[in-house]
Protein backbone atom coordinates (compact mmCIF):
# COMPACT_ATOMS: atom_id res chain seq x y z
CA UNK A 1 0.00 0.00 0.00
CA UNK A 2 1.39 3.46 -0.98
CA UNK A 3 0.97 6.69 1.05
CA UNK A 4 -0.61 9.11 -0.79
CA UNK A 5 1.32 12.70 -0.51
CA UNK A 6 0.35 15.74 0.76
CA UNK A 7 -0.17 18.78 -1.48
CA UNK A 8 1.58 21.65 -0.11
CA UNK A 9 -0.94 23.75 -2.31
CA UNK A 10 -3.97 23.03 -0.22
CA UNK A 11 -1.79 25.17 2.96
CA UNK A 12 -3.36 28.16 0.80
CA UNK A 13 -6.62 27.30 1.54
CA UNK A 14 -6.05 25.36 5.48
CA UNK A 15 -6.03 27.49 8.28
CA UNK A 16 -6.10 26.28 12.13
CA UNK A 17 -9.76 25.71 12.94
CA UNK A 18 -9.12 27.20 16.65
CA UNK A 19 -7.35 30.33 15.97
CA UNK A 20 -7.95 30.97 11.48
CA UNK A 21 -4.33 31.88 11.57
CA UNK A 22 -2.03 30.23 8.87
CA UNK A 23 0.00 26.26 9.28
CA UNK A 24 2.68 25.28 8.32
CA UNK A 25 3.67 22.15 7.11
CA UNK A 26 5.90 19.43 8.20
CA UNK A 27 7.23 16.65 6.00
CA UNK A 28 9.46 14.58 8.06
CA UNK A 29 6.12 13.89 10.83
CA UNK A 30 3.79 14.30 8.24
CA UNK A 31 1.56 17.77 10.05
CA UNK A 32 0.09 21.01 9.68
CA UNK A 33 1.51 22.87 12.95
CA UNK A 34 -0.61 25.58 13.84
CA UNK A 35 2.11 27.89 15.80
CA UNK A 36 -0.63 30.42 17.28
CA UNK A 37 -2.46 27.51 18.35
CA UNK A 38 0.22 24.97 19.76
CA UNK A 39 -1.20 21.99 17.97
CA UNK A 40 -0.07 19.89 14.99
CA UNK A 41 -2.90 18.08 13.05
CA UNK A 42 -2.24 14.89 11.19
CA UNK A 43 -1.82 14.07 7.79
CA UNK A 44 -3.03 10.14 7.10
CA UNK A 45 -3.32 9.19 3.15
CA UNK A 46 -2.44 12.83 1.95
CA UNK A 47 -5.34 14.13 3.54
CA UNK A 48 -5.11 16.56 6.62
CA UNK A 49 -7.29 15.69 9.39
CA UNK A 50 -8.25 19.15 11.11
CA UNK A 51 -9.88 17.62 14.00
CA UNK A 52 -9.33 19.40 17.44
CA UNK A 53 -9.59 16.12 19.02
CA UNK A 54 -7.38 14.82 16.16
CA UNK A 55 -4.26 17.23 17.15
CA UNK A 56 -1.31 16.86 19.12
CA UNK A 57 -1.20 19.95 21.60
CA UNK A 58 2.44 21.21 21.15
CA UNK A 59 4.93 23.04 24.03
Amino acid sequence: MSETAFDPKMLEALVCPMTQDTLTYDAESQELVSKAGKMAFPIRNGIPVMLVDEARKLD
